[in-house]
C-alpha cells in the first residue's frame, strides 16, 4: 500500500520522539547524569569519547594545541587524523561546539539521543520503503524505535558513542540497496555510504555487510521476478555504489587503517560462543551482560516478527527467506567463523557481540513485513505468543534474568495481543460499509458485514470510533516499547557501574587543574604536563598541557615501546600510556611545568587526601637538542640507564637492594632523590617511617606501574622503603635509583646550550634553528610516529631518523647556522586522497552523464510527442 510523504514524516518523528523518551525515562529511573548523581562516564565514555570530543570543541574554537595533523597535547605528540576518524569522524561530532566547554559531557549525553533518534526515523523510513504499509505508519514508527532501543544499543552503544553511527547507518545502505533496485539516485547513494563510512569505518563495515544481506533476500524475494540479468545489474549497481562510496570515504578510511597497523598490539582475545541460554534471555527486558548478545528488541517487535512465518496474508516466499536470514543472521553471531567475518577477523578486545545491531535491525524487518501485509491473524498471533513463550523458557536458567525480566516480559505480550486485536476491528470500523477485503493483506473475518449496522457498543460510531481504536492500539504498543526499553536502560547505567570503571563529569577537580595548567602554560617554550594524578586516562585532551598520557586505539607502538623503557606505566594493555613523574624525563621531553594534583576522590579506590593543587616549575632545554657524533646508544633493561642513555649524562646510582617481609632497603648517597621502580606491584610503597604513601598499580600484561618518586634519602643514606600489597617478591633487581639534582641540573645545562635556539612549531610540523656549527644528531622531543619527515636547511626532507625512539635528524656541522625543519604527514593520507579524488571525479562525471541523459530522453519525447500532433492535425 502507498503512504504519502506527510504520512512518512510522522512515522519518523514518531519513533524518534519514542526513543528519545524511553532513554531520557530510563536515565531518570537510574538517577543517571544528567537527570541524577550518578555519572555515565564508563569505561571508553569517559576516558576516550568526552575527552576527544572536548579537543574537537578546542580545535572548533581556535584553541587546541596543534590540528587536525598533529596533536600537539597528548603523547608528546601524536597523529590526530586517525583519532579524529576513529572516534570524532560522525557528523553530529561537531555539534559539541555549540555548548560551554565545561558541558561537554551533556553535549555528548545529547548527541547520543540525537543519533539514537535518527536511527529510529531511518529504519522508519527504511520500512516503508520496504512496504508502504497504508494505515498502519504508526507501527513503522513504533518499531523503528524497537530498532533504535534494542539491547545493544541501550546497553553497550550508549557509551561508545561511535558505534551509533553505526547503528544509523545500517538502515541507510539497506535504503541505498532500495535505490539500486530502482536504479535510482545514483549520486546520492555513494554520498550515503562515504558519510556511513567517515563516520565509523568499523560499524559501517559490519552495517554494509548487513545491507547486502537484505539486498540478496529483496532481489530473490522480488514479486515482479525480474529476469536474472537484471537481478545481477542491480547487484553490480550495489557494489559500485558502495566501491564509489568507500573510495570517496577514502582520505579517512586509510589514514585509519594503517594507524591501526603502527599502533601498540594490546591485547588478544578467543571467540568464545555464550549459552544459548544467555543469548535467549538477552532478547528479554531488563537483562545485562557485556559478553553476549544484546538482541532485545521489545516484547512488542519480538512477538511480531515470530507471527512472520504463520502470517499467510504474507506471500510464503517472504514469510520463509525474512524467517531463514534471521536464523542465519542469530546463528553467525555464535560461530567462530562468522564472528570473525562480522568483525574484520579479528575477534575484538571488548564485547565479541558487536554486530548484534545488524541482527536487531532484520529482525524488525521481519515483524514489519508481517504486520504490513495485515495484522496478524489469530493462527499467527498465537504463534508469536509461543516463540516469545519458548524464548523465556529456555532463558530460565540464564543467571541474566532479573525480578523485573518476567513480568516486563508478560506485559508487554498482553500489550502487543490487545494492539492487534484493537488495531484489527479498528481497520473493520474504518472500512466503508459493504467492504471485503482489506486493501493489501488477506480476509478479515467479519468484514463482509458493515460494522455501522451492528450491534455492538461501537455501533453507529462508524469511522471515527476506529480512530479511537487504533489510538488506543497505538498507545498499548508504543506504551509497551517505552516502559520496557526504559527499565532496560536503567538497569543497565545502574549495572555498567557495578563492573565498569567510571569516571566524574566535568567539574571543580577539571576546574582547577585546567586553570593551574593554563597560568603555566608556555607552549612551544617548554611543555607543562597535567600530572600523574590523572582524572582520565586523556587528561590533556580535557584540562589541557602538553602531556604524555594517551589512550586510544591507534596508541603508536614507538610512544608505548619508547615510554615503558624510560618506566611510564600504562593500562589497557600498552593502549593506554600514562605520565611519568620524574625530572630527567621531563627534562628529556621538555616538561617546564608539572601539575600536581591531588588523587581522584571520584573513585572508589582512591585514599583521602588533603594535598592542594601544585605546580613544580624546572628549567628543562628546548624542544629540538643536539647529541654529540657517534653510535646511537640502546635500550636496555634499567629504566634508569635508559632516561641516562637519552639525556647523555649519568645522574643515577642504582644500590643493591634486599627485600624482607615487605620492607626493601638500600644506601644511596645522602639527600639524593629517591625512586622506585616495581611495574608488576600493585599496592602502596612508603619511603621511612615518615614517608608519604605512593600508589603503585601494576599487573602485567594489562596494567604497568609506572616509576615514582618516594622522597629524599637521609643523611645517612640508608633507605627503607615499606611495601603494602601484591607481588612484592617480583620487584626487578635494579628497582631503587638515586638522583643526583647537581648532575642533572648539569646536564640540562649543556643540552640547553648547544640546543635551539628558536623553536616554531605548527599544526603539522617544528622548525628549529641551531647554533652555528652543530654536528651530531638533532633530536625531537617527540616520538617518530612513522609520517615525520625532516631535512636541513631547505634540503629536500627524508622519512626522519630515530633516536631511542625520538625523532632525530643528522647534522654535518657546517652550516651557520643550522635550520632544521620536520613535517608531519599522516601514512595513507597521499593515497587515500588520491583514491578519494579519483572517486570523486567519477561521481561528478556520472551525475553530470545522468541529466545529459535525462535531458536527451525528455527532449527525444518531446519531440515524439510534437510530430504525432502534427500527423494527427494534419
Amino acid at each position: 500500500m502507498s503512504i504519502t510523504e506527510a504520512a512518512r514524516g510522522r512515522a519518523a518523528a514518531l519513533s524518534a520522539l519514542i526513543t528519545v523518551a524511553a532513554v531520557c525515562a530510563g536515565d531518570v529511573l537510574a538517577r543517571s547524569f544528567p537527570f541524577g548523581p550518578r555519572t555515565r562516564s564508563v569505561n571508553d565514555l569517559g576516558n576516550q569519547f568526552v575527552p576527544y570530543h572536548t579537543r574537537l570543541w578546542d580545535l572548533l574554537h581556535g584553541r587546541a594545541d596543534g590540528g587536525v595533523l598533529v596533536n600537539w597535547q597528548s603523547g608528546y605528540g601524536t597523529s590526530f587524523l586517525p583519532d579524529i576518524g576513529t572516534y570524532l569522524g560522525s557528523p553530529f561530532a561537531p555539534l559539541v561546539g555549540l555548548f560551554p566547554r565545561d558541558e561537554i559531557d551533556l553535549a555528548v549525553y545529547l548527541i547520543t539521543l540525537l543519533k539514537m533518534a535518527a536511527a529510529a526515523a531511518a529504519m522508519t523510513v527504511l520500512l516503508l520503503a520496504l512496504r508502504g504499509g497504508g494505515d498502519r505508519w504508526w507501527a513503522a514508527g513504533v518499531l523503528g524505535s524497537s530498532y533504535a532501543l534494542c539491547g545493544w544499543a541501550v546497553t553497550e552503544a550508549v557509551y561508545n558513542p561511535m558505534w551509533m553511527d553505526g547503528l544509523v547507518a545500517f538502515p541507510l545502505l539497506c535504503l541505498v540497496g532500495e535505490w539500486a533496485r530502482a536504479g535510482r539516485r545514483r549520486v546520492l547513494g555513494p554520498l550515503v555510504v562515504a558519510l556511513a563510512w567517515t563516520a565509523n569505518f568499523y560499524t559501517a563495515y559490519m552495517a554494509t555487510l548487513g545491507a547486502g544481506l537484505v539486498l540478496l533476500l529483496r532481489l530473490l524475494t522480488d514479486a515482479a521476478a525480474a529476469p536474472v540479468r537484471e537481478r545481477l545489474r542491480v547487484l553490480l549497481r550495489a557494489a559500485l555504489t558502495t566501491l564509489l562510496g568507500t573510495g570517496l570515504a577514502a582520505p579517512v578510511l586509510a589514514v585509519v587503517l594503517l594507524g591501526s597497523t603502527h599502533a601498540y598490539p594490546g591485547w588478544t582475545r578467543e571467540f568464545e560462543p555464550a549459552g544459548w541460554g544467555d543469548v535467549l534471555a538477552r532478547a528479554l527486558p531488563a537483562t545485562y551482560s557485556f559478553f553476549t548478545p544484546a538482541v532485545f528488541l521489545g516484547t512488542g517487535a519480538l512477538l511480531l516478527a515470530a507471527t512472520l512465518l504463520l502470517n499467510r496474508a504474507v506471500p510464503g516466499r517472504e514469510r520463509w527467506a525474512w524467517t531463514l536470514l534471521s536464523a542465519v543472521v542469530a546463528v553467525s553471531v555464535q560461530w567462530g567463523p562468522t564472528h570473525l567475518v562480522w568483525h574484520v577477523f579479528a575477534t575484538p578486545n571488548g564485547s565479541p557481540y558487536r554486530q548484534t545491531f545488524v541482527l536487531a535491525g532484520i529482525l524488525v524487518m521481519a515483524a514489519w513485513v508481517s504486520l504490513s501485509y495485515g495484522w496478524p491473524g489469530r493462527r499467527a498471533l498465537l504463534g508469536g505468543v509461543g516463540v516469545v513463550a519458548v524464548v523465556a523458557l529456555g532463558a530460565a536458567t540464564s543467571p541474566r534474568i532479573t525480578s523485573w525480566t518476567y513480568p516486563l516480559t508478560v506485559a508487554g505480550v498482553a500489550a502487543t495481543v490487545g494492539a492487534v486485536v484493537l488495531a484489527r476491528r479498528a481497520e473493520q470500523w474504518a472500512r466503508p460499509a459493504g467492504g471485503g477485503r482489506g486493501a493489501g493483506r488477506g480476509p478479515v473475518r467479519g468484514a463482509g458485514r458493515s460494522p455501522e449496522k451492528g450491534t455492538g457498543p461501537g455501533a453507529g460510531r462508524g469511522p471515527a470510533y476506529g480512530r479511537v481504536l487504533a489510538v488506543a492500539a497505538a498507545l498499548l504498543l508504543a506504551g509497551a516499547q517505552v516502559a520496557q526499553a526504559a527499565v532496560t536502560t536503567a538497569h543497565a547505567d545502574r549495572r555498567r557501574l557495578a563492573h565498569l570503571d567510571d569516571y566524574a563529569p566535568w567539574g571543580d577537580r577539571q576546574r582547577a587543574q585546567a586553570d593551574a595548567v593554563a597560568d603555566a602554560d608556555g607552549w612551544p617554550a617548554h611543555r607543562t604536563e597535567p600530572g600523574r594524578e590523572q582524572t582520565t586516562a586523556n587528561d590533556p585532551l580535557a584540562v589541557g598541557g602538553q602531556g604524555a598520557a594517551y589512550y586510544s586505539s591507534h596508541t603508536p607502538d614507538v610512544l608505548t615501546r619508547t615510554l615503558a623503557a624510560l618506566g611510564a606505566g600504562w593500562t589497557s594493555n600498552g593502549r593506554s600510556v600514562q605520565s611519568v613523574d620524574n625530572p630527567v624525563t621531563d627534562a628529556v621531553f621538555s616538561v617546564g611545568a608539572r601539575v600536581r594534583m591531588p588523587r581522584d576522590p571520584h573513585q572508589g579506590w582512591s585514599r583521602p587526601d588533603d594535598r592542594e593543587v601544585k605546580v613544580v616549575r624546572a628549567t628543562v632545554p628546548r624542544l629540538v637538542t643536539v647529541r654529540p657524533p657517534g653510535p646511537e646508544p640502546r635500550f636496555g633493561a634499567s629504566p634508569f640507564r635508559n632516561q641516562e642513555k637519552l639525556l647523555g649524562s649519568r645522574v643515577y646510582t642504582l644500590p643493591p637492594t634486599a627485600l624482607r617481609g615487605g620492607t626493601l632497603t638500600a644506601v644511596c648517597p645522602a639527600r639524593s632523590e629517591v625512586f622506585l621502580w616495581a611495574p608488576d606491584f600493585f599496592g602502596t610503597a612508603r619511603l621511612g617511617p615518615g614517608g608519604t604513601e605512593t600508589d603503585l598499580r601494576g599487573g602485567l600484561p594489562a596494567r604497568r606501574a609506572a616509576m615514582q618518586p618516594l622522597g629524599a634519602a637521609p643523611d645517612d643514606g640508608r633507605v627503607t622503603i615499606a611495601l603494602k600489597g601484591d607481588r612484592a617478591g617480583g620487584l626487578p633487581r635494579e628497582s631503587v635509583g638515586c638522583l643526583d639534582r647537581g648532575r642533572l641540573a648539569a646536564a640540562v645545562d649543556g643540552l640547553r646550550a648547544g640546543g635551539a635556539s628558536s623553536v616554531r612549531v605548527t599544526d603539522s610540523g617544528v622548525r628549529a634553528v641551531l647554533p652555528p656549527g652543530a654536528a651530531g644528531t638533532a633530536v625531537f622531543a617527540m616520538p617518530r610516529i612513522a609520517g615525520w619527515s625532516c631535512g636541513t636547511d631547505g634540503a629536500r626532507a627524508r622519512p626522519a631518523g630515530s633516536y631511542l625512539g625520538l625523532v632525530a635528524v643528522p647534522l654535518d656541522g657546517r652550516s651557520t647556522p643550522a635550520a632544521v625543519s620536520c613535517r608531519f604527514t599522516p601514512p595513507g593520507l597521499r593515497a587515500g586522497g588520491f583514491a578519494g579524488g579519483l572517486s570523486l571525479l567519477v561521481l561528478v562525471a556520472a551525475g553530470v552523464l545522468g541529466r545529459v541523459r535525462a535531458r536527451r530522453r525528455s527532449h527525444t519525447k518531446t519531440s515524439s510527442e510534437d510530430h504525432r500532433l502534427v500527423a494527427r492535425t494534419a
